[in-house]
């Protein structure tokens, strides 16, 4: 029995199948599926249910997963221990994005920048990027499948989970010049019930932005009628733009979508996005998140780390 064979054999559980397992280890899936067959063989016991769309452990399986998670965190742990008497960091992060969180960039806080410069000084470390809405990201962290995350917030954190805030961005009602909606503004400005009824233009359902627009029109008693869908802020003002419907997008997004466009405050309730940086409340289980942790939470600036993992607000691009 070999390492590689406990580490393909887990791969497979988690990932469901032999493909995504091999593409995770970069590895070709007949080589995975090869080593996983001889561990079986090895074993006597038949490890994985094929017989589905989905990879499955088998009952002999299950038993046998956590022993090999267990001999693979012990391997990594001598690896950890040698590495600290040389000051070298190794091992893997897992770091989940909202969709255009890449580009978000508040004071020292450049996503793409400061992941440059931690694969610059850690070489060793694996860093995995993964883009998903924020309520199956925060279900990631508390899962232990992520290891941080910046998520757009509806609302507090389930509990385990800590955070910092990014981005606190007010919400806008954008729409075309024509619409009735700008005649009827006061001070460029509408209350969120002039939007029951209306054709709306949001994020997809996970989000934060999403649950925030559904929590405030479900206490002002009504529900959101929205007719189109996108990941991205910029692309819902291109669709208000060509008069399919009001985007309720944070503030600033609509500047891309051209001219004729006009964002509309919210306001009875005034509606905010929130972007933060989350993390589970025990810490990363790795020494090499736990250091990419630190390098992004001291990359804030300083008035936004008030000795709180729930600083004040800092402005830049749109949360999702």
């Amino acid at each position: 029995m070999e390492l590689s064979q406990l580490r393909y054999f887990v791969a497979v559980v988690e990932e469901g199948g032999f493909t995504r397992a091999g593409a995770r280890l970069h590895v070709s899936q007949p080589g995975v599926s090869a080593q996983v067959a001889q561990l079986e063989r090895e074993l006597g016991q038949r490890l994985l249910d094929r017989s589905g769309r989905r990879v499955t452990p088998t009952e002999a399986g299950e038993a046998v997963l956590g022993y090999a998670r267990a001999a693979l965190a012990a391997v990594e742990g001598i690896r950890r221990t040698a590495d600290a008497f040389s000051g070298l960091l190794r091992g893997r992060v897992a770091l989940g994005l909202i969709p255009g969180a890449a580009g978000v960039s508040v004071g020292a806080f450049d996503v793409v920048a400061l992941l440059g410069d931690f694969h610059d000084a850690h070489p060793q470390v694996e860093i995995s990027l993964a883009e998903d809405t924020s309520e199956r990201m925060l279900a990631a962290l508390r899962g232990g499948t992520l290891d941080l995350a910046v998520v757009g917030l509806g609302g507090e954190p389930p509990p385990g989970i800590s955070w910092q805030l990014l981005l606190d961005e007010p919400l806008v009602a954008a729409v075309r010049a024509d619409d009735p909606l700008v005649r009827s503004a006061v001070d460029g400005g509408i209350p969120l019930g002039a939007l029951r009824g209306r054709a709306l233009i949001g994020l997809p359902r996970g989000t934060g932005l999403r649950a925030v627009l559904e929590r405030a029109c479900a206490a002002a008693g009504f529900t959101p009628r929205v007719d189109f869908e996108a990941a991205a802020p910029a692309v819902l003002a291109r669709l208000a733009a060509r008069g399919l419907g009001v985007a309720v997008i944070p503030a600033g997004a609509e500047s891309g979508a051209g001219p004729g466009l006009c964002a509309l405050r919210i306001t009875d309730p005034e509606l905010s996005g929130r972007v933060a940086l989350a993390w589970r409340t025990d810490g990363p289980s790795g020494p090499a998140a736990r250091k990419l942790l630190t390098l992004l939470r001291d990359a804030l600036p300083a008035a936004d780390r008030p000795g709180t993992d729930r600083p004040g607000p800092a402005r830049h691009a749109g949360p999702h």
